[in-house]
């Protein structure tokens, strides 16, 4: 079985009428004041009572076309921890033309002695600040918010890029009652439109009408009522991959006058457009700044495999990632060469050209990272990082150095986004997969003598592959030796490490092999006269992650997985095995994952030996209770004891 990873509802826009609800800000009641809890959401700190945007366009006073978005709001504050709504905050672009930002109508509403009280936005609750280059945060903290409070306000945004729609959302973090937002499109533009997400959102049928500009208009109202929170869950990727939201992108222009201008509307073109651009296919051609330094790498190999890995390890040993994303070089592949610094452009297109010089059938992968969430549709502005890819015998194995720790095939985890986009030089283009389908392993081995006061020492070895193996380099990169044993020590219910060491570290080839003595005494109880052992030590499982009864989003497990684990344990003389727990072997349906545990007593040795599998990446909802179910009697399995008790 394969599973289809992309489950969200998307949804080529038609549907059905809904009259929009009256709302006008300033006209707060008693009832919303007098609001103690969200009826459908008690525990909600907070919840949207109303959001209304509404974007069109104008001709302003210099002739030009405009765009203005405006969005009203109105928020009850229920609890404390809803006080982070009463500040807002918008990020608009300053590097060019003029854009025009501002908040107005906003006031806080609180009832007092039985009446209604209006605190309006002071000048010291409004502040401007540059975040990056180009771009600037407008930001407004209402004022005396409290248990109770209603707080609305109005922002308005005046752009002259007019073909950039901004996204709209139908879910937050907290519920919402009624959101809606209506376009009015003049009939020179065509968009893609797209609507993802779980929420149920009704559209008006397009209304034709004679717009204020010179053209034709079409408008259409979303609306969505009754909207549940956005709330993250465990093993989720990007949750705002799964956010009810509206995009548009610009698919066609025809001015009066002029011809029609067709956009990126096929995969196709956004690959031609990308790869035509100078920051891009114009990098990948240079190779005089390599070409001497790579000829001597080079010299005497002769398989693929062996040039992949000189050239590969060669860009990672030399390159330091300036940790920007993108797909687009800024200073430029030679530049960047030069002070050995590059964003993952710069890096990994240098990458690329570095693989074809080699010989070798080298592209560029286009990607959107897990922050940056997916791509659903043709477009470049989907996009924001690229890495490189090698053709050896029809097998596309995927390339990154912007990181030390990577190997072939093996990403960061950053771009274990679903699917990317290749691009040959000749302009063709494939999608290529993204997600892990190997089961990276973990394994652990502790061999161990149990006392008769109940005291454990031994030794444990874990050893990691893969993807196990790149998140411990990542991780251990950052902390010294003695802050990374204190953790061991945290982590396994504080038992005592001594003569720790670590081997195959920076050798990204080879598994890494963790090695240490410990002690601990945690691990056992006396009742009655007898021993209850935790036959796992340390190593147990204890919680599932899995604990709410219904899930909205797909499992994200980053990339299938094994654990295993054999314990040892030579039992303390004049003690017997009263009981044992049974073995088991658990199996999921559709081959989702197994877990097995085998435990048995041989000459006195306690010997316990458990193999936990999850064999896809990303689980669909669909199957949350198979999982929810298997990792429960997983974990209630690794909690049952041996019980010892002395020899008559």
């Amino acid at each position: 079985m394969r599973f289809k990873i992309i489950t969200i509802c998307l949804v080529l826009l038609s549907g059905l009428q809904l009259t929009a609800q009256e709302f006008n800000l300033g006209k707060v009641s008693r009832e919303e004041l007098e609001q103690k809890s969200h009826p459908d959401d008690p525990d909600a700190p907070a919840a949207i009572l109303y959001r209304s945007g509404n974007t069109s366009f104008i001709l302003d006073g210099d002739g030009k076309l405009y765009m203005i978005t405006k969005v009203d709001t109105r928020i009850k504050i229920y609890k404390k921890e809803g006080y982070e709504y009463a500040t807002d905050e918008l990020v608009y672009y300053t590097g060019g033309r003029r854009i025009r930002a501002y908040y107005s109508n906003a006031c806080t509403y609180n009832l007092v002695d039985g009446k209604i009280e209006e605190t309006k936005l002071k000048e010291e609750g409004e502040f401007d600040e540059d975040i990056v280059e180009d771009y600037s945060i407008k930001k407004i903290t209402l004022p005396n918010v409290k248990e109770g409070s209603v707080i609305e306000y109005r922002y308005t945004i005046k752009t002259p890029y007019y073909t950039n729609i901004r996204d709209w959302h139908f879910q937050y973090e907290i519920p919402a009652n009624y959101v809606s937002y209506k376009l009015s499109i003049p009939s020179c533009f065509v968009f893609n439109t797209l609507l993802y997400g779980y929420v149920d959102v009704d559209k008006s049928e397009p209304k034709l009408t004679r717009g204020v500009t010179k053209y034709n208009e079409f408008t259409t109202t979303y609306t969505a009522k009754n909207v549940k929170a956005l709330k993250q869950e465990a093993h989720v990727n990007n949750i705002d991959n799964y956010r009810s939201t509206l995009k548009h992108e610009l698919a066609l222009t025809h001015f009066d006058g002029e011809q029609k201008k067709e956009y990126t509307t096929t995969w196709s073109a956004v690959a031609k457009q990308i790869y035509e651009d100078e920051d891009f296919g114009k990098e990948l051609k240079h190779d005089s700044y390599f070409e001497d330094d790579l000829s001597a790498l080079l010299a005497g190999i002769k398989t693929p495999e062996e040039k992949m890995e000189v050239v590969f390890n060669y860009v990672k040993s030399r390159m330091n990632w300036n940790e920007e994303n993108s797909y687009y070089c800024e200073q430029g592949v030679k530049k960047a060469y030069e002070d050995k610094v590059g964003n993952t452009a710069e890096i990994n297109l240098m990458l690329t050209a570095m693989l074809r010089y080699a010989g070798l059938d080298a592209n560029p992968v286009l990607i959107s990272t897990r922050s940056n969430g997916i791509t659903a549709y043709p477009s470049v502005r989907g996009f924001n990082y690229v890495i490189a890819s090698v053709n050896i015998n029809d097998t596309i194995i995927l390339l990154d150095a912007t990181s030390k720790y990577t190997a072939p095939g093996i990403l960061p985890k950053r771009t274990l986004n679903w699917k990317g986009r290749l691009i040959k030089k000749d302009g063709s283009n494939e999608e290529i997969e993204l997600i892990p389908t190997k089961n990276s392993l973990k394994s652990t081995a502790i061999t161990a003598d149990l006392s008769a006061d109940g005291n454990i020492s031994g030794k444990a070895r874990h050893t990691y592959f893969d993807f196990y193996a790149y998140n411990f380099r990542e991780a251990y990169a950052e902390r010294n030796e003695e802050n990374y044993v204190a953790g061991i020590e945290e982590k396994y219910n504080n038992i005592i490490v001594n003569d720790f060491k670590l081997s195959n570290v920076d050798d990204v080839s080879k598994p890494i092999n963790e090695e240490y003595n410990f002690t601990t005494d945690n691990e056992t109880e006396f009742i009655g006269g007898k021993i209850y052992l935790n036959p796992l030590l340390f190593v147990t499982a204890k919680e599932s992650p899995f604990k709410q009864e219904k899930r909205e989003y797909p499992v994200d497990f980053v990339f299938p997985m094994q654990q295993k684990s054999i314990i040892l344990l030579n039992l303390p003389k004049g003690y017997i095995v009263e009981s044992l727990p049974k073995p088991v072997n658990v199996v999921m349906e559709e081959n989702i994952g197994e877990f097995k545990y085998n435990i048995a007593v041989i000459n006195n040795q306690l010997q316990v030996a458990i193999t936990h599998s999850i064999n896809y990446a990303i689980i669909p909802q669909t199957y949350y209770t198979t999982l929810k179910d298997f990792y429960r009697s997983m974990i209630e399995k690794q909690a049952e004891k041996v019980v010892l008790k002395k020899v008559e």
